[in-house]
């Protein structure tokens, strides 16, 4: 690989633009805006505004689809989902698991699920 190509690709992961475009690119997929160009200005208007904590980042899920997704994994209604089940749905909504410290017998409940959901979406865009 050419010295130039890869200060470019140092360039580009320093400042997480491949996940920054990844971001916009899922937002722009799954809203499928009539106006795509204009759409993708005011998401990244809301994730300056929410850098400033002036409004609130984009999001894929609101809170209906979070405990949406948590009923579709406790598939029993035991109220609560193991470790690996989180685990995995954090991967699935391309959240970060790199500082996850929880012990495999942990069980996760409804609330903790909600509320790490949130917080690792809010850090996703934070680095942005």
């Amino acid at each position: 690989m050419a010295a130039g190509e890869q200060r470019g690709r140092d360039y580009l992961h320093r400042h997480r633009i491949p996940a920054l475009l990844h971001r916009l690119g899922a937002l722009v997929l799954y809203h499928r805006p009539d106006r795509p160009r204009e759409f993708l200005v005011q998401a990244l208007e809301k994730v300056k505004a929410g850098r400033r904590a002036e409004g609130e980042y984009p999001s894929l899920m609101d809170q209906d689809n979070v405990v949406a997704m948590f009923g579709l994994l406790d598939v029993v209604g035991q109220g609560h989902i193991t470790a690996a089940q989180y685990r995995e749905a954090l991967k699935t909504l391309g959240l970060t698991t790199e500082d996850l410290h929880i012990e495999d017998d942990a069980i996760i409940t409804l609330d903790v699920f909600t509320q790490e959901v949130k917080k690792r979406m809010l850090e996703s865009w934070a680095v942005h």
